[in-house]
């Protein structure tokens, strides 16, 4: 009998039914993970990976650099998400992928992925479901950034991280572990580590959240939402109808 279920499988879950097999092969992918330490690049722009990365615990991001030095965070990777699903498809790779944090991450040839999605209707629903919720997210993100102040901002991206981790069996009712520093923020949102932290300072003020040492508390998350405009429909949590 199953006891637990990887990270990478309660995620899926979301998107289609899977039975046991498929489970279980899903585990075997994550079952040996390795150490990576922060700022460690899993794919470099250009690379033509042959790989398949998964995050089991940590945080990684998709990222470009500008020609002044500066990062632009174009993707985060949680807990069960997928790296690199696609890549091998592409030839090479546009962007680069890199831990933000101490993570562990399994690598799995691309061809053992491929082979578990010919097998199973199951999993190749599930890893179809995960790439268009990547897609959805990414839309978000572009509103988020181009038309929202940047307290709301911030908000809409600490909900965004409560909801996603929440999903995968992390994180409180009302709280999380935010797992990168306030210079990841200001990356992800195009703005200084500067103004994050008066806005933080703000959110604080206004009663939106509390924080103590990394641990982010909504006091009142509905009020949080909907000061975010936070919808979490375009991430898809209640899964999809399953054929």
């Amino acid at each position: 009998m199953r006891q637990t279920k990887s990270h990478l499988v309660r995620k899926l879950q979301r998107g289609a039914t899977l039975c046991s097999t498929d489970m279980a092969r899903l585990d075997d992918l994550t079952r040996v993970a390795r150490l990576v330490a922060p700022g460690v690049d899993l794919v470099q722009e250009e690379d033509r990976p042959r790989r398949v990365h998964v995050v089991t615990e940590g945080v990684a991001c998709r990222y470009r650099h500008l020609p002044d030095g500066r990062r632009a965070i174009v993707g985060l990777m949680l807990p069960g998400d997928f790296c690199d699903l696609h890549m091998s498809v592409l030839g090479h790779v546009d962007h680069a992928i890199g831990t933000l944090v101490p993570s562990r991450i399994a690598r799995v040839d691309a061809t053992e992925v491929l082979a578990l999605v010919d097998a199973s209707s199951g999993i190749s629903r599930a890893c179809w479901w995960a790439s268009l919720v990547e897609e959805s997210i990414l839309r978000e993100w572009l509103v988020n950034v181009g038309r929202r102040p940047s307290i709301q901002q911030v908000t809409h991206l600490f909900c965004e991280l409560h909801a996603r981790l929440r999903a995968v069996g992390l994180g409180g009712e009302t709280s999380f572990e935010l797992p990168f520093t306030q210079p990841v923020i200001a990356d992800l949102l195009g703005i200084s580590p500067v103004h994050v932290q008066r806005v933080l300072r703000s959110m604080r003020n206004q009663g939106l959240i509390t924080l103590q040492a990394r641990r982010i508390t909504f006091p009142d998350y509905d009020v949080a939402a909907e000061f975010a405009h936070f919808d979490p429909g375009y991430l898809h949590l209640d899964g999809a109808p399953h054929r």
